[in-house]
């Protein structure tokens, strides 16, 4: 099972009992495809970027689960038809491999390489020179094209 959020935007109009009954149904929707909710965070009202249906303003909530990916298709199937959701989004959370996870069967036999996390196990002599070289160069911010001049 993959690790995804979802983030619906529902109407600001929606009464809370209603809108109580569209996150009962999109978990209980989750639950019953073998998925688990790890977290839902009501983020509350927020301004939108832009007008949708005449509406400046949308409740917010985000929706942390782990769920087989054949089971995200039906759960935006219901998303599309709930009259209240203005917006939504799915998208899988990347976890980062642990020590000993096999990434790809095929490379790991036979390779008696260490895995490394990202910077825990790398000694001050393994980084690369680049950050010595950078901590002595003083940038002018006259010749920086991102500082234009005073004028």
């Amino acid at each position: 099972m993959r690790r995804y959020e979802l983030m619906l935007v529902l109407r600001p109009d929606t009464a809370d009992d209603r809108v109580q009954q569209i996150l009962d149904r999109t978990t209980r929707g989750i639950a019953e495809s073998e998925g688990q909710i790890v977290k839902v965070s009501p983020w509350g009202r927020r301004r939108l970027a832009y007008p949708i249906s005449g509406h400046r303003e949308g409740s917010y909530f985000i929706v942390v689960f782990d769920a087989p990916s054949e089971s995200i298709d039906e759960l935006e199937r219901g998303l599309n038809i709930t009259e209240e959701v203005m917006r939504h989004l799915v998208t899988r959370i990347e976890r980062p491999a642990r020590r000993g996870d096999k990434v790809d069967d095929e490379t790991d036999e036979g390779d008696d390489s260490e895995d490394f996390d990202d910077e825990t196990d790398l000694d001050d002599d393994d980084r690369s020179s680049d950050d010595d070289e950078l901590e002595g160069e003083i940038i002018d911010e006259s010749e920086s094209e991102a500082a234009p001049r005073a004028v």
